[in-house]
């Protein structure tokens, strides 16, 4: 049995979560997930202004910390920290690193995912880009992209392992992929071994929100004992394919069969054809029973995978501004729809009109809308009030008329919070495939 523990669901996540997880010890490896769309456009953007930049900053200070009690524990660290810049991240670990027990740690870097400065080219050759949910054509974006990643397979991970890494960098593998790397490397589980890949492959997308899967964001919340002190999870996993759910003795939260069956429905898609770069999963075929705090789950069924792997491009979708106010005393609902009305006439007036715009009435059923009934009085509400467009001086136009409703609209209305709204970037999301003969990865050790 290998042990292998997630500390981190997300850039931003919990900073004490993979510090317990290596003071707790009982574990062979830890993960650490870092990306998300979003993520990669603005380490590609922190890149681009310095070429020494555009990976996870929060991963180099975790090492710089902990790793004597890394090496101590004698725990493998994997992640995706690299960003759209593994190779720079590295240097960062060696540096810090380097004089302990003599040597500095051995770091595996994996690079080949960032397609960036291979679209054109790739386009002009014949991959179309077209958008895989919309079927949109690729013009519609082409000369507006920010990154582009496409997610490579896991046995990359495998093979920095092979070379003797300690702590390996990754860019853009899939999310379940950081937990099968180290499965594939300990178990010398082959390409064709399909049901063992998706044993791997499942047990990572449990994980791969960190908490999620031990009480965090879940339904039954008021069944959860010290979520404060929440404990991140643990994948016990054995060579058949078999594995355990759990989390250290000591910790807050809880794992059971609930809390496991929310997680692996969490961006599941088709639940037969569940598709990742290494293998397609059967997410029906599986057994799930809860025995002394864990959830076992054994003969998961997979399938061979697709020959195209998926890329994640990020563009400039726009501008976009956000703003508040709080309309208080009687009548409240009637005074801010009032307010809502003259906000949108305004700018109308003034030639703004916005391929977007958006009125919510927090706590008037903002987000459940007609799930919810209407309250009966209300004596205050909160209108928020957005807008997305092109034209970045028609968004800042916006932000100019909320201010003036304060004295020139009912009485009640203030609250203007934050300053004025300025128009910031939109990041849109455009996922399409490649074939995977047109990704080489390569996987390099330094520090050795």
């Amino acid at each position: 049995m290998i042990r292998i523990a997630n500390g981190q669901g997300f850039w931003g996540d919990s900073i004490d979560a993979p510090k317990k997880l290596i003071r707790y010890g009982k574990i062979d490896y830890l993960t650490l997930d870092y990306l998300a769309e979003v993520t990669m456009s603005i380490m590609q953007k922190q890149k681009i202004r310095n070429p020494n930049s555009g990976y996870a900053r929060d991963f180099v200070a975790l090492i710089d910390e902990m790793i004597p009690e890394i090496l101590s524990n004698n725990i493998k660290v994997i992640s995706n920290a690299g960003g759209v810049n593994s190779s720079s991240c590295s240097e960062e670990i060696l540096r810090l690193t380097k004089g302990i027990d003599g040597h500095s740690v051995p770091v595996g870097i994996i690079e080949g995912d960032d397609i960036l400065d291979r679209v054109d080219s790739l386009y002009k050759s014949g991959v179309d880009f077209k958008n895989m949910d919309t079927g949109e054509s690729f013009e519609k974006i082409r000369d507006k992209i920010y990154s582009a990643n496409a997610y490579i397979s896991s046995f990359s991970i495998r093979d920095a392992l092979q070379g003797g890494a300690k702590i390996v960098l990754a860019g853009r593998v899939s999310d379940p992929g950081l937990a099968l790397g180290p499965m594939l490397y300990e178990y010398n589980w082959k390409e064709t071994d399909y049901n063992l890949l998706a044993a791997g492959t499942l047990a990572g997308h449990i994980t791969e929100c960190g908490a999620q899967c031990t009480g965090g964001n879940f339904t039954r919340w008021d069944k959860v004992v010290d979520l404060a002190n929440i404990g991140y999870p643990i994948i016990e996993s054995y060579q058949d394919g078999s594995f355990a759910i759990t989390k250290p003795e000591d910790s807050g939260g809880i794992v059971n069969r609930y809390t496991v069956a929310e997680q692996i429905l969490y961006e599941l898609g088709n639940p037969e054809n569940y598709i990742s770069p290494d293998v397609c999963v059967d997410f029906t075929s599986f057994t799930m029973k809860e025995d002394s705090g864990k959830v076992c789950i054994d003969k998961v069924t997979g399938m061979s995978p697709t020959n195209t792997y998926k890329v994640a491009i990020s563009y400039f979708a726009g501008y976009k501004a956000s703003g508040q106010l709080t309309i208080s005393g009687p009548d409240a609902l009637e005074k801010a729809k009032l307010v809502d009305s003259m906000l949108w006439d305004r700018l109308r007036a003034s030639g703004n009109t916005y391929k977007n715009k958006n009125t919510e009435f927090l706590g008037l059923s903002s987000c459940h809308q007609n799930l919810s009934v209407e309250p009966d009085v209300m004596n205050e509400v909160v209108v928020r009030w957005s807008v997305r467009d092109d034209d970045k001086v028609k968004v800042d136009r916006f932000g100019m008329e909320l201010a003036p409703l304060i004295t020139s609209g009912p009485p009640g209305v203030t609250g203007f919070s934050g300053g004025r709204p300025k128009a910031t970037e939109v990041v849109g999301y455009w996922p399409c495939l490649i074939d995977k003969s047109l990704v080489p990865v390569t996987t390099r050790v330094v520090g050795v």
